[in-house]
């Protein structure tokens, strides 16, 4: 049996039109160059659904441009095991591979989990059961819980708490695990929110959790068992930079306005569940916290157009430039999400004060430009870098302390 190639809306034969009508929860398994461990985990998935699952399903396999012989031992499955189905996608990124399945399935809820099988099966079932009874609206698997059973490295572990802790100070999230890929959601709910989910790569996940939690819609957790796949092909490095990027992208839309936060939740949220966001922390030790993350993505976006600005304009305007342009945002970021104002009022002050900090933190970054290139003059790029971030840690603590009096001012 063949199936088309899928490059926009995915088209849907009458084989697996029929598998998904009398579906309840389509298993999506993306994948990328796995031709070796395809055959093995969606035939074991497949015998466990089979044997110990309550619900009607089918699973998905989704090839997203996999170079080797992925689609053909998908084909291969297809011909086999009636309720598997396959589609491929002319591109990469596991968020357009989910996008595109999920918006073509005719199942009530949807869901996903990585070729691995890196979770327990016996969490599928408390991870769908929420809604399909309509409990709840998405639900995550968490490793992060106190019973969760995890087996990883330090280091893949220290990675992914730090995440999730810079997702708690930037983006207010009340969810434990982003990026467990182990994840369910029901399919009315994807309709509104998939359209406005940018991302199509990993940082998918987190901007999906995030509208969901934005919209007063309920997450449930499953706590998990997890035993991490030692030949995972994720490129930490990129994945890194690519969700800082996704990070202060949603920052900036929440900010501003940008992400139609209000509609969405007029549309699919409930009025009578309060959101999710929990209220901006009064202390000081949560304060900064909050700042602290704001100032980490500060700092990356200052010494990005530093040192792109750098070859061009010379050490002092680049820095004035980048210092400039960051500071406001800062401001504006802060304003926000660490210190709860919004709106019009105290904007013009809060900016001032900023700026005040502003002209600290230049007078300090040209000051010790200047010092180094009198008393160091041959020293190199990475030593200039060295004493830019000591001048800018100092000049960071100054904008704490100003925004925080200016705000505390009008309590």
């Amino acid at each position: 049996m063949t199936f088309p190639v899928a490059t926009g809306a995915l088209p849907v034969l009458e084989h697996n039109r029929r598998v998904d009508v009398d579906s309840v929860v389509d298993i999506v398994i993306p994948v990328y160059n796995e031709e070796r461990d395809l055959g093995r985990s969606v035939t074991r998935l497949n015998d466990y659904l089979s044997r110990d699952f309550p619900y009607s399903y089918c699973i998905t396999i989704a090839d997203n441009a996999s170079t080797d012989g992925t689609w053909a031992e998908a084909q291969r499955l297809v011909e086999e095991l009636p309720r598997v189905r396959a589609v491929h996608l002319d591109e990469k990124g596991r968020g357009r591979a989910l996008k595109a399945v999920w918006s073509a399935s005719a199942a009530p809820v949807l869901a996903y989990m990585d070729v691995d099988l890196s979770t327990d099966l016996r969490a599928l079932l408390p991870l769908v059961a929420p809604l399909v009874t309509g409990h709840s609206d998405v639900a995550i698997g968490t490793r992060l819980a106190a019973v969760s059973r995890v087996q990883r490295g330090a280091k893949r572990e220290f990675i992914s708490r730090s995440y999730n802790l810079l997702l708690k100070g930037t983006l207010a999230v009340s969810f434990s695990d982003a990026q467990c890929g182990f994840k369910a959601i029901r399919a009315a709910v994807a309709a509104k929110l998939l359209p406005e989910v940018q991302d199509n790569n990993w940082f998918f996940d987190t901007e999906l959790l995030v509208l969901t939690q934005r919209c007063g819609l309920r997450i449930a957790e499953v706590p998990v068992d997890w035993t991490d796949d030692p030949d995972s092909r994720v490129d930490i490095v990129a994945t890194a930079r690519e969700d800082l990027r996704g990070i202060a992208r949603l920052a900036r839309g929440l900010t501003t306005g940008g992400i139609p936060v209000q509609r969405l939740r007029a549309e699919i949220g409930s009025p009578r569940v309060p959101s999710t966001v929990p209220g901006v922390p009064r202390g000081m030790l949560s304060q900064l916290v909050r700042f602290g993350a704001v100032g980490v993505l500060s700092t990356l976006a200052y010494f990005g157009l530093y040192l792109a600005l750098r070859e061009l304009t010379g050490a002092q305007i680049a820095n004035v430039v980048a210092l400039l342009i960051t500071a406001v945002a800062n401001t504006a970021t802060n304003r926000r999400l660490t210190f709860g104002v919004s709106g019009g009022e105290g904007l013009l002050k809060h900016h001032l004060g900023g700026l005040v900090a502003f002209a600290v933190g230049l007078g300090l970054t040209s000051g010790s430009l200047w010092s180094l290139s009198r008393l160091a003059p041959e020293s190199g790029r990475a030593v200039e870098v060295a004493v830019l971030v000591l001048a800018n840690l100092i000049a960071t603590a100054v904008r704490f302390l100003t925004l925080r009096q200016l705000i505390a001012s009008e309590d």
